[in-house]
C-alpha cells in the first residue's frame, strides 16, 4: 500500500501493515531527504478547503510598518458600524519553524462588540469543492487530505478576537455580550456545517487547541461538547469523520473526550509533553483514531533514545489499529533530520502491526 492508502485505510478503521509515520501538511523543505523519507513510506495528511466565505458589506485593508527594526503587517476590517485592525509579525526563520506573532488583537473596547456582530451576520458561505477535487484526480502516493472547519465559537471570541486576557475581563464583566455573540457564530456557521458535510472530503478536522488551564472543564462542557454534538450530527448523517486538534493537557476532560461524537483526534500529544500516555489515550479513547503529535521536547535527544521513545509509544498503541504517528508542530531545522529518520525506521521495524502478537 502506498503511504496514501495506508492513511485512508487507517481512517476506515483497518488494521494496515505497520503503524505509519506521517507529517501534518508539508512541513519540512524538499530535497534529497525529504526524498529519502518519502521513499521509505513517510505520508503527509494534507488538507484542502471546501468552501469560501464571502462579506459583501464588510472591507478590508492591510499595510506594512517597520517598528525597532521589526516588520508588521497591519490589517483593517471596515463596517458600516466601525472597523477594527489587527497587527502581527512574522518571524523569519527556516521553513520547519516559520511562524507568527498577534501583537495586537481586533477586539479593544465594548463599543467592538457591535462591529464584530456585525462581521458575523454579513458573512455568507458557498461551496468550493475544486480545490479538494483537483487534490483527489491527482491521486498523490504520499499524500491523504482533509479538510477543516470551525472550532467553538468561544475558543474563536477568547483566542482570535480578544486574547486571554481581555476575554477574562469580559467575561467577568459583560458576559451576556460574548454569549451573543457566540450565539451569533452558531447561527451563521450552521450553514457552513452543511456545506463541508455535502463535500467529497471525509474527514473533518473541525478546530481545536482547546487548553483547560484557560477554557476550563465548565467553559468546554458548556461551549465545546454541545458544538461537538450539533457538528458530528450533521456530519455523521453524510458519511463523514468528526475530528479535533487536542494538543494540549487533556486529563481535564479525557472522559467527556471518549464519550463525545469524536471520531478522530489530531495532534494528541502524549507525555513527557502533557499529562497523558499514548496507553492512557487508547484506554480511554476506544475506537477513536489517533494521529498523535509526536512529543516535541523527544526531538531534541539523541537519535537512539529517539527511537526508544518510538518503540514505547508503539507498544502502547498496540495492537495499532486507528493509529498514526504524525508530525503536526514546528520541529527545529537542525533536528527534524536525525529526529524523523529516527521515527520512521522505528515503524517499520517495530510498528508490524498487530503489535504484540
Amino acid at each position: 500500500m502506498t503511504a496514501a492508502e495506508k492513511l485512508r485505510a487507517i481512517f476506515d478503521g483497518e488494521l494496515v501493515d505497520c503503524v505509519p509515520f506521517a507529517l501534518k501538511g508539508w512541513r519540512i523543505p524538499h530535497g534529497e531527504d525529504e526524498d529519502a523519507l518519502l521513499r521509505d513510506g513517510m505520508g503527509v495528511l494534507d488538507a484542502r478547503s471546501v468552501y469560501r466565505a464571502a462579506s459583501p458589506n464588510v472591507r478590508h485593508a492591510s499595510e506594512r510598518f517597520e517598528r525597532d527594526g521589526a516588520v508588521f503587517h497591519r490589517s483593517i476590517t471596515q463596517t458600516p458600524v466601525g472597523e477594527l485592525s489587527s497587527v502581527s509579525q512574522r518571524i523569519p526563520a527556516p521553513r520547519t519553524e516559520n511562524t507568527s506573532w498577534r501583537a495586537e488583537l481586533p477586539f479593544k473596547r465594548p463599543e467592538d462588540y457591535a462591529v464584530l456582530l456585525f462581521i458575523v451576520e454579513d458573512r455568507r458561505y458557498e461551496a468550493d469543492y475544486a480545490p479538494f477535487e483537483q487534490a483527489l484526480a491527482e491521486n498523490s502516493p504520499i499524500a491523504f487530505f482533509k479538510t477543516t472547519a470551525p472550532g467553538s465559537p468561544l475558543h474563536t471570541i477568547m483566542y482570535e478576537y480578544m486574547g486571554i486576557e481581555t476575554f477574562a475581563i469580559e467575561w467577568e464583566e459583560r458576559r451576556d455580550e460574548i454569549i451573543a455573540l457566540h450565539d451569533a457564530m452558531v447561527r451563521s456557521e450552521r450553514d457552513l456545517f452543511a456545506i463541508v458535510a455535502r463535500s467529497p472530503a471525509k474527514v473533518i478536522q473541525c478546530g481545536g487547541n482547546y487548553c483547560p488551564e484557560v477554557l476550563g472543564k465548565e467553559r468546554f462542557l458548556d461551549y465545546v461538547l454541545p458544538h461537538w454534538e450539533e457538528v458530528g450530527g450533521v456530519f455523521h448523517e453524510h458519511g463523514k469523520l468528526l475530528g479535533s486538534h487536542l494538543d494540549a493537557n487533556n486529563l481535564l476532560w479525557a472522559q467527556e473526550v471518549g464519550s463525545s461524537p469524536l471520531d478522530w483526534i489530531e495532534a494528541f500529544t502524549p507525555s513527557p509533553d502533557t499529562d497523558m500516555s499514548v496507553a492512557d489515550a487508547r484506554r480511554l479513547w476506544r475506537g477513536k483514531t489517533l494521529f498523535i503529535n509526536y512529543p516535541s521536547s523527544v526531538h531534541l535527544r539523541t537519535p537512539q533514545a529517539i527511537r526508544e521513545a518510538t518503540i514505547r509509544i508503539l507498544e502502547e498503541a498496540a495492537p495499532g489499529d486507528r493509529f498514526v504517528i504524525g508530525i503536526t508542530e514546528n520541529v527545529p531545522e537542525g533536528r527534524w533530520r536525525e529526529s524523523f529518520r529516527a521515527i520512521l525506521d522505528a515503524c517499520n521495524e517495530f510498528g508490524i502491526t498487530p503489535i504484540g502478537s
